[in-house]
C-alpha cells in the first residue's frame, strides 16, 4: 500500500510529448528518483510513474535502469562538463581536470556508482557498449588541452590518440580496480610519472666533443 501511494504521489498523469521535451523530462525524474530512493531501490517503474508515461517508453530508449542513470547523470552531473582548464601550463590543466573528475565522483553515493558497474557488467551487451564508448569518453577535452600545450611549445609533435587519452584511461582504470575516485597522490602520479614524460618536448642537448 505504502508503495502504491508512493508512485501515486510522483505520477503527474499522462501528458504526450515527444523528442527532446519526452527525453528531458524522462532524464530528469530518473534523477529525481536516484537522489530521493539511491540507486538500489530505484525502479524502471518508479520513473516511468514520476514522468507519467510507462515503462515501455522507457525501454524503447535504454534497456536497463543502469544505461538510464548514465543518461540522466550525463545531463545532471556530467564528469567532464565546464571550461576545459587553461592553467598556463599542461600539467597544470592535465590536474585540474581529473581533479574535477574526482570530486564530482566523489559527490556521488558510493552505492550509484558500485550499483552502475555492477549492472553493466552482468550484461555482456551494456560491457560491449562501454567497451565501444570508453576511448571517445575524455578525447575531445583531451585534445584541446594538448591543443593548448603544443601553441605554449611544451609537448613534442605527433601524439597518437591513445597517449593523448592516456591520463583519463589510467584514471578510469583506478577508479574500477580500487572502485573509489583517485587520491590526490594517484592523479599526480599519472600526470607526472606517466603521462607528462611521454609528450613533453626533449630539449635538444649539444653534442659534446671527445677531448683529445
Amino acid at each position: 500500500m505504502a508503495e502504491a501511494s508512493e508512485r501515486q504521489r510522483h505520477s503527474r498523469g499522462k501528458t504526450r510529448r515527444r523528442g527532446a521535451a519526452l527525453e528531458e523530462a524522462l532524464l530528469d525524474a530518473a534523477w529525481a528518483e536516484l537522489q530521493e530512493v539511491g540507486y538500489p531501490s530505484l525502479t524502471m517503474e518508479a520513473v516511468a510513474d514520476r514522468a507519467g508515461t510507462s515503462r515501455a517508453v522507457l525501454y524503447r530508449r535504454w534497456r536497463n535502469r543502469a544505461e538510464m542513470v548514465i543518461s540522466a547523470m550525463r545531463r545532471h552531473r556530467p564528469m567532464l562538463s565546464g571550461e576545459v582548464p587553461d592553467t598556463g601550463s599542461l600539467r597544470g590543466d592535465v590536474l585540474a581536470l581529473l581533479t574535477r573528475v574526482s570530486a564530482r565522483l566523489t559527490d556521488l553515493d558510493p552505492q550509484t556508482l558500485y550499483g552502475i558497474l555492477g549492472d553493466y557488467f552482468t550484461d555482456t551487451e551494456s560491457v560491449a557498449a562501454l567497451q565501444d564508448q570508453v576511448p571517445h569518453i575524455g578525447a575531445e577535452v583531451m585534445a584541446t588541452i594538448l591543443k593548448h600545450a603544443e601553441e605554449r611549445g611544451e609537448v613534442r609533435q605527433g601524439i597518437s590518440p591513445r597517449v593523448s587519452t592516456l591520463p583519463t584511461d589510467l584514471f578510469r582504470h583506478e577508479l574500477l580496480i580500487r572502485r573509489t575516485p583517485p587520491s590526490s597522490r594517484v592523479i599526480t602520479e599519472i600526470v607526472d610519472d606517466v603521462f607528462l614524460p611521454l609528450v613533453q618536448r626533449q630539449e635538444s642537448t649539444p653534442r659534446q666533443h671527445p677531448k683529445h
